[in-house]
Parts: structure tokens; sequence; C-alpha cells
């Protein structure tokens, strides 16, 4: 071995001192990775108690929330009932004071008619038409706020079927003409042959306001009723060229007692409540009732009605025969002393036969004295003690062997009511009676 080279020993302990080295340095990195991990899993674990505490809090307030959520539901449960209630507890109120108010109404009516039947001057004829008026007003404003009531509680549910659109405007417009007329208004109807499927009795009363309302408020010129095809539906329009609505009004015109600043017939505003029934009516049919009006230029009212396929009933019932009734025997049936008396008195200035009686007892009195068989009754259907007008019918039915003319009167609007008479076969009339209606009704049923 020479002097200066590496001995065998050195050489080793320098690969020993290198291998030491190396696993000094993987022991160190791994030390180094061991430290970050633990360092990352803390932040792992603070971020974890962080998000925890978050949610948890998250959590209360949205648990606090629906509690009061819960308990705001359950109150407006509470208050909805209750409005319910008070609607049904209102309609119920109204449809008992409608009819008590309505009979003494019926009476004055039926008195003032027979009233007007006799020689009178002019003076007293023109007081006569006066109070004809004035009651007509007063039973209009009842059987509104009734009509009213009713369909805001859900009552009124609309029977659809198919109505001949032209027959239907046409009987409107004849009806409004004598009021155009006196007005010096044009009142014209265009509608082409169609069907539409409605109500026919609430599609009436909707067209029957908008056109009465209308001629009210329009001054010169006319109205016109208009029906167009529009794809599956026919608007019909009332448009007149009356004073028109302005734009800060239109939104009140369907409220109820709101009554604009025009003036209708002889300086008089209406009632306002024709456009809040319609409304009403219209949304019970889901029929689009829209508005657009002018100031001094005029009004038009569309009503969307849906068009119908099938074949549609014929609305124009029987004419009536005109005549004066002379000797045809009729039997009143009428617990209210008023009423009978106004109806007795009616009738005889028609040159009628009249017995009245109060209830069942006097009828069967009348049979056993032997009196020959009427020819027509007249029966109120809520008598005295709980009694019905129908047993009435029923009795002389059997005496008479026969099925005797009947007409019932009342002032309840229920549909039991309608159905029980339609069971028997009889014409049933709402009071207050209107005199026309009844004559032309009785001159039918005796021809």
């Amino acid at each position: 071995m020479t002097a200066g080279s590496p001995s065998v020993g050195d050489e080793e302990a320098s690969r020993r001192i290198a291998k030491l080295e190396r696993i000094n340095a993987a022991l160190m990195a791994h030390v180094e990775r061991t430290m970050d991990q633990q360092g990352g899993a803390y932040s792992l674990f603070q971020t974890a108690i962080m998000l925890e505490g978050r949610v948890r809090s998250r959590t209360e307030e949205l648990t606090g929330l629906m509690y009061s959520l819960e308990r705001s539901n359950a109150a407006l449960v509470a208050a909805k009932e209750e409005a319910e209630t008070a609607n049904r507890s209102k309609t119920r109120f109204l449809a008992a004071a409608g009819h008590d108010l309505l009979q003494p109404l019926n009476a004055a009516r039926l008195s003032a008619s027979a009233l007007s039947d006799m020689p009178l001057g002019s003076e007293a004829l023109a007081m006569s038409a006066q109070v004809e008026r004035g009651l007509q007003t007063i039973e209009d404003l009842i059987k509104t706020l009734l009509d009213i009531s009713k369909l805001d509680a859900g009552i009124v549910r609309p029977v659809i079927r198919p109505v001949a659109l032209g027959d239907l405007l046409d009987g409107i417009a004849a009806s409004f003409m004598p009021m155009a007329e006196r007005k010096g208004l044009r009142l014209a109807v265009r509608c082409p042959e169609i069907r539409v499927d409605s109500d026919p009795v609430l599609l009436r009363r909707i067209l029957q306001n908008l056109v009465s309302n209308a001629i009210r408020y329009t001054g010169r010129g006319g109205v016109l009723i208009a029906a167009r095809r529009r794809g599956r539906l026919c608007r019909i329009e009332v448009i007149d060229t009356g004073c028109g609505i302005a734009e800060s009004e239109r939104h009140l015109v369907f409220e109820e007692f709101y009554r604009g600043g025009g003036a209708g017939d002889e300086g008089e505003p209406g009632l306002g409540l024709g456009l809040s029934i319609v409304q009403r009516m219209a949304t019970a049919l889901d029929h689009a009732l829209v508005l657009d009006s002018r100031l001094r230029h005029g009004t038009r009212v569309s009503l969307s009605v849906p068009i119908g396929a099938s074949p549609t009933e014929t609305m124009a019932g029987p004419a009536p025969i005109a005549t004066r009734l002379t000797g045809a025997r009729v039997l009143i049936v009428e617990n209210d002393p008023a009423t009978a008396d106004a109806l007795r008195r009616l009738l005889q200035n028609w040159d009628a036969e009249v017995s009245v009686h109060r209830d069942l007892a006097g009828v069967a009195e009348r049979v056993a004295a032997g009196q020959p068989p009427p020819d027509v009754l007249i029966l109120d259907y809520h008598l005295d003690h709980g009694a019905c007008g129908l047993d009435v019918a029923s009795y002389l039915r059997g005496v008479a062997c026969s099925a005797l003319p009947v007409i019932v009167t009342t002032a309840d609007h229920s549909p039991g009511i309608e159905a029980d008479v339609a069971m028997i076969g009889a014409e049933l009339m709402h009071k207050p009676i209107k005199p026309a209606q009844l004559r032309a009704l009785l001159t039918h049923m005796l021809a």
C-alpha cells in the first residue's frame, strides 16, 4: 500500500456515512410530511367545529321560523273559518230578512197595481206610478243584496248548458227598447247564428245589467249589443255612447254602491250594484269580463263566453193569450192578510172569481160546503205553523181527481223549494209578484 492512497477501512466508513445521511434525510422527510399531515387534520378539525356551530345556529333559526309559520297558518285557518262562518250567518240573515221584507213589499206592489186599474184622475195615476217605481227600486235593492250574498257564499252554482245567443240578445233588446225609446236612443243587436255554453239565467242577468247600465248613463246616441267569434270564444260586447268613465275611476266601478259622477235616468244615479253583481256572476261562470272607456265618448264592456258545440234547447216559451180571465175560478191560499187582500183585488179587477183561504183547513171547509172545484190554484209555499202550500195542492188534486194547474208563490229562493215545486208540475213565482207576469201565466195555464 503506498502512502496517500485511501485504505479499505476509510472507504467502508465513507459508504456507511453516506448511507446514514441518506437514512437521516429520509427520516427527516417523513417527519416533515407527518407534521404537515397533522397540521392539515387539525385545521380541518377546527373548520368542522366552526361549520357545526353555524349549522346548529341556522337549524335553530329555521326551526323558529317553522314554528312561527305554523302558528301563522293556524291563525289564518282560524280566521278563514271565522270569516266563512260569518259569511254563512250573513247569508242566512239576509235570506230571512229578505223574505220578511219582500212579503209586505209584495202586498204593496199588488195593491198599487190594483189601484192603477181603477178609474182615477191624472194626478192620482201619476202618484200611483211614482209609488210603483219606488217599490220597484226597493225590490231591486233587496234582491240584488241577496244575490251578492249568495254569490259571495258560493251558494249559487251555475248550470252550464247550450244557449242560443241570438234569441237571448233579441229578447233582452226587446225588453229594453221602450226604455231606450223614451230617451231617444238607438238600441241595436248584431249577433251571428251561434250557440254558447253558459248558465242561461246568470248570462241573461249579466247582459241585462250591462244594457240597463248603458242606457241609464247614455244621454244621446245609442247602445249596441254585439257578438263576435274569437277562436273558441264568443265575445259579447255592450257598447254605448254615454258619458264614459274617467281612468282614475275604472278600478272602482265594480265595487258595491260606487255610482261615479254621471247621473242616470231623471238625473238620479243608480244603486251602484249593477256592475258589482255582474263581476261576481262572471267570476262564478269563469267568463272573462273587460271594461274599456273614454270620458265623454262612451264605454265598452266585453264578456268572453265559450262557444257551444251541441244543439240548444229553445228558450222562447209559449206566447201568452190576451184575455181578461172572465169567470175563471181562482183559489188563493195565503197566510199574509195584506198580500191575500191585494191579490184578491187584482184578480177581481181581471174579472176572475176569487176564493181566498188562509190554510188547508179553510180549503177543506170549502170542499165540504160543496163549492165547485177551482180552475187554478195560487198557493203560498210557507203557511202558518210550518204548513206547506204544496199540501193544499195534493189535497185538492185528490178531491178533483185531476191535475189542477198550480202556481206556487214564495219569497224564498232556495233550490230545494224549486225542486219541490217542479216535482208536482207546478209553476213557481218569486215574491214580489209582478202582476203582468202573473196575468200572462194565468192566461196561458187556463187557455
